[in-house]
């Protein structure tokens, strides 16, 4: 009988964990894995690979999970400067009410804690390709914390975010654009 009950119990623990729903990611602009629209790309005068307008895509999240205070936001590109990888966006003290961003509104540095991603900006910095390198995957990560949306100082480099992050972070959701100068 007790083997039941255990069994019966443990079956609809299950059940109930499998129906959480699950923390997720996305953009208007760009389905997942998809290539994104020249505009997203950088625009830095005098580099080449920069071709776009530097407007950062919107996005939206879901179901973050339970106990979520903050968020933080990585955009990296992991083949970027020769395979060491570049940060294009460093965002934290991101506030647990808030779902979205809109259109430009990253480039803008409005809604966050900006850290220092690799051009040294506060802000996004969209994609700059090198001619020839072919489509590189930009990895949108947002991250739910336990930390306060005051929490952390600007300026954080992404290596530096995440050790602070580290033991804090409750759960993440991701999403992959794609794009080149070929």
């Amino acid at each position: 009988m007790k083997k039941s009950l255990l069994a019966a119990a443990l079956l609809l623990s299950a059940v109930s964990a499998s129906a959480a729903p699950i923390f997720t990611l996305s953009s208007p602009d760009f389905n997942d894995n998809d290539v994104m629209a020249k505009k997203f790309a950088g625009s830095a005068k005098g580099n080449a690979s920069c071709t776009g307008e530097n407007v950062s895509p919107a996005l939206s999240w879901n179901n973050p999970p339970e106990g979520t205070k903050s968020f933080a936001l990585v955009v990296t590109d992991p083949v970027g400067a020769k395979g060491l990888g570049v940060d294009h966006l460093v965002a934290y003290n991101i506030p647990f009410q808030r779902t979205s961003f809109a259109q430009g509104e990253l480039t803008d540095g409005k809604g966050y804690t900006g850290g220092k991603n690799s051009p040294g900006t506060l802000h996004y910095h969209g994609p700059c390709p090198p001619v020839g390198s072919g489509q590189h995957h930009y990895n949108f990560t947002l991250i739910a914390t336990d930390l306060p949306a005051n929490g952390l100082e600007q300026g954080l480099t992404r290596e530096a975010l995440f050790a602070r992050l580290k033991g804090h972070a409750l759960g993440a959701a991701g999403l992959v654009g794609r794009f080149g100068n070929d």
